[in-house]
């Protein structure tokens, strides 16, 4: 469960740095809520496995549920269901912008959906038991 997590939150860190700081793609408010959120997470599954420690679901919990709820909000807005006149982006980059769009529904917003809901899933199966780490 930690590596797991470990790999997706240091996957969608350098995905968005790599978005941000390559491609040039300046980040909309939705998008920095987010990283703050994300970016911690590679520092807190990387202690819990070189330390491990029976708390990182404590730890680890709130910024996930956080950030999970502002990729959702993020996704909605993107997907048209939520108006764009509620939206805190009102300087810089809207965050209806979109950068990329794979396959019709694949964009920033919903890859950070993707990340933090395996996240999510993999802290609740490994809280729950069902998903063992080796020792």
């Amino acid at each position: 469960m930690v590596f797991l997590s470990f790999l997706i939150s240091l996957i969608a860190t350098f995905g968005s740095l790599f978005f941000s700081e390559v491609m040039q793609f300046i980040p909309c408010t939705m998008c920095w809520y987010q990283r703050i959120f994300m970016y911690p997470l590679v520092i807190i599954f990387l202690m819990g496995l070189l330390y491990p420690d029976e708390k990182t679901f404590k730890y680890s919990i709130v910024l996930v549920i956080i950030g999970w709820f502002f990729s959702v909000y993020h996704n909605l807005l993107m997907f048209k269901i939520i108006p764009e006149d509620i939206v805190p982006c009102v300087q810089g980059v809207p965050c209806s912008t979109e950068y990329i769009n794979w396959f019709g529904f694949i964009t920033i917003p919903f890859l950070s959906f993707v990340s933090f809901s395996l996240i999510l899933i993999l802290l609740f199966l490994g809280k729950k038991g069902f998903l063992k780490d080796e020792e």
